[in-house]
């Protein structure tokens, strides 16, 4: 037993050595006409070298309003949050309702490139359902600043579609889908035939994977493998990356959930390259939502996160046929957000016959 806690003594300082630092910081109100966001900095940003890649995270529904830390729920700074390492500066803005304006998005972008040294050959966009509708909107507008982008589960209500066709895209989406269907996919795809050669796009139907399914993609190492392959300056579309529902569906199994150390950073404080610039914004809450290996969906409507009271007397509720978050939080007057961190759920998480969710 000594010689097991003396070897736990000899290698512990170089397990905390290897963890990844990614500093997060909140960003609110500093770009005029653009979005609240996140701003995502991995221990391997140095200001005196361009090589570090930018991905812009464009969540979808569920995450919008004016909590940014709805925005960590799931995709790109959740997966930094559960283990997976991402070595690139993430902008994770936050829509407070309706579709994303491109505009704003590259108003976002103007900020940062002002203040971080970045690659920018090597910019990025992903986004799932309303997301993916913001993909296209911002590729389609702007695509000679975007090296590749992936859309999940999304659609487009773009005019013009020719500027897709200028940047590698993937394109993914589930024959389930009942919340957006495949068919608005397919239309996108569509209408890029319509302007000519399409030698840039991936376009896959996963068969049998519904709305939520997708968000897992968020996770795998494949994505992130796809989109930093490509550069602005040799525009070439990777086909040797392979991601099939039986990759996706494997989300977590390689995981380190202990891998990656997150710093919620004051914004003022977060290194950078503007040293005269100051920043009013104040930091969002520190402790924002823990990380669940259960990924949520883009269905749900947005609610306010709420602080919950726990009390000593624990209250259960077994899940019947037709029952939702939103009915059980109905019939014990408590509300969503209360019911997922008592159960350290997510609001589209899939509830099972005769589970037990806590209620008080």
């Amino acid at each position: 037993m000594k010689r097991w806690f003396v070897l736990l003594l000899m290698f512990l300082p170089l397990w905390l050595s290897a963890q990844s630092e990614y500093k997060f910081s909140a960003h609110r109100n500093v770009v005029p006409n653009g979005y609240n966001f996140w701003l995502s900095v991995p221990d391997t940003y140095d200001t005196l070298q361009e090589k570090i890649p930018l991905i812009l995270f464009l969540h979808g529904h569920s995450l919008s309003g004016t909590d940014l830390n709805r925005v960590r729920r799931y995709g790109c700074l959740d997966a930094i949050s559960m283990g997976r390492d991402i070595n690139a500066i993430i902008v994770a803005p936050q829509d407070p309702g309706g579709p994303w304006n491109a505009l704003k998005l590259n108003n976002i972008l103007d900020w940062v490139q002002e203040r971080f040294v970045f690659d920018t050959n090597r910019v990025y966009v992903i986004g799932m359902s309303m997301g993916g509708y913001g993909t296209f909107q911002y590729v389609g507008t702007y695509p000679d600043r975007v090296a590749a982008a992936m859309a999940f589960c999304g659609g487009s209500n773009l005019r013009d579609h020719c500027g897709l066709n200028k940047v590698p895209l993937w394109i993914i989406h589930g024959t389930a889908d009942r919340a957006v269907g495949v068919g608005e996919s397919q239309k996108v795809v569509n209408a890029m035939k319509a302007c000519g050669e399409t030698d840039l796009l991936r376009f896959d139907k996963f068969p049998g994977i519904n709305h939520s399914q997708l968000a897992k993609m968020f996770y795998i190492p494949e994505t992130y493998e796809w989109l930093l392959s490509h550069n602005k300056a040799d525009r070439q579309l990777n086909k040797d990356v392979t991601i099939n529902v039986s990759i996706m569906n494997k989300a977590y199994q390689d995981i380190d959930r202990s891998a990656n150390k997150i710093v919620v950073m004051d914004p003022n404080k977060l290194v950078s390259n503007d040293t005269t610039s100051t920043n009013n914004d104040t930091t969002d809450v520190a402790n924002a939502p823990s990380s669940s290996s259960t990924v949520s969906a883009d269905t749900t409507a947005s609610k306010p996160v709420q602080t919950t009271t726990q009390t000593s007397s624990p209250k259960y509720h077994i899940v019947k046929k037709g029952d939702t978050l939103y009915a059980i939080s109905r019939k014990y007057h408590t509300t969503v957000d209360k019911l997922c961190k008592l159960n350290k759920i997510k609001e589209t998480s899939i509830l099972s016959l005769g589970q037990k969710i806590r209620v008080k």
